[in-house]
């Protein structure tokens, strides 16, 4: 495979096989209340709406926000404070179910020297690791009413992200250097002006968007079931990159070499050997190093070249 510089050439594309996917079970949680309740206000007429804000001094090293219903935007600046401002928003059947929420849904705050954590907590979680790859809780029962928390974050320029949410909602950030973990289900990422670190940022449908103001320095990962991957890198990009997608085409403004198919892993069960190939193909930008994965059902994949 050979991609001339400047152009978006196809990449041939790779089958992909599914296994059942809950839609809980890339984030760690699930939606607060009934999920065909989200967006239908005929049926939660009482809605109440309140602004929280708190501010946070000290150097963390990382913030993490578990969140289920919402959105979550984060913005680097200058300083070593964090500022907090969530919109929360309740829609409930009834009276009692909206008196039930303000108690039964709470946001939890841990605010160490290394971290800081803010996390939505309520009966909708388990709090087992049920379905969880991640280490966040799973989800539990239904409810009468829906609790939203949209969060707005003010950060120092450089600290690690560990970001959550689930529903009614899209993750954006912006001007932020470090390692950064984004997950989220029914929305889109859209990361601007970040690297530094590791990256990895996953959603199930929508898309993600990756512009890099520093380009990785560690291994890293992005992936969607439906939606397409846009990953712009600075002009000085070495990696060997693996691509795995479906519908769609995978283009790059980068020249790439091909890079020969991953060895099969080999695994013994009841006297058995059982061997697992891998679906991805590959392709190597300048000399290679840090391994980059992209992977969609849905969509095209683009490797492009940030332009200033």
């Amino acid at each position: 495979m050979n991609v001339r510089h400047g152009l978006r050439v196809l990449i041939s594309a790779v089958t992909l096989v599914l296994a059942p996917l809950a839609a809980v079970q890339a984030s760690g949680g699930a939606a607060v209340g009934r999920d065909h309740h989200d967006d239908d206000d005929s049926t939660m007429p009482l809605r109440e709406t309140e602004t929280i804000r708190k501010s946070f001094a000290g150097a963390h090293k990382l913030l993490d926000v578990d969140n289920v219903f919402g959105s979550i935007e984060v913005v680097g600046g200058q300083g070593d404070q964090v500022q907090l401002v969530i919109t929360k928003t309740i829609r409930a059947e009834s009276q009692a179910s909206l008196e039930a929420a303000k108690k039964e849904v709470t946001l939890e705050v841990t605010d160490a020297p290394d971290l800081l954590k803010f996390y939505v907590n309520g009966p909708f979680r388990c709090n087992c690791n049920c379905g969880s790859n991640d280490g966040s809780s799973g989800w539990h029962r239904d409810r009468d009413y829906v609790v939203k928390m949209d969060f707005q974050l003010q950060v120092p320029s450089r600290i690690d992200l560990k970001l959550r949410t689930v529903n009614s909602g899209r993750i954006n950030v912006r001007d932020v250097i470090g390692n950064f973990s984004v997950n989220n289900v029914n929305g889109a990422i859209d990361l601007e002006n970040v690297g530094g670190g590791a990256a990895r940022a996953r959603t199930v449908n929508g898309g993600v968007k990756v512009v890099f103001r520093e380009n990785p320095k560690q291994n890293s990962e992005f992936g969607t079931i439906n939606g397409p991957i846009e990953l712009y890198f600075t002009r000085d990009l070495s990696a060997d990159f693996r691509f795995k997608n479906f519908n769609g085409g995978v283009y790059s403004d980068f020249e790439m070499t091909s890079l020969p198919a991953l060895a099969p892993t080999t695994e013994r069960h009841d006297g058995k050997f059982v061997f697992r190939t891998s679906r991805f193909t590959g392709g190597r930008v300048g000399s290679g190093g840090l391994e980059i994965k992209a992977d969609n059902l849905n969509g095209d994949i683009r490797v492009l070249e940030r332009h200033e």
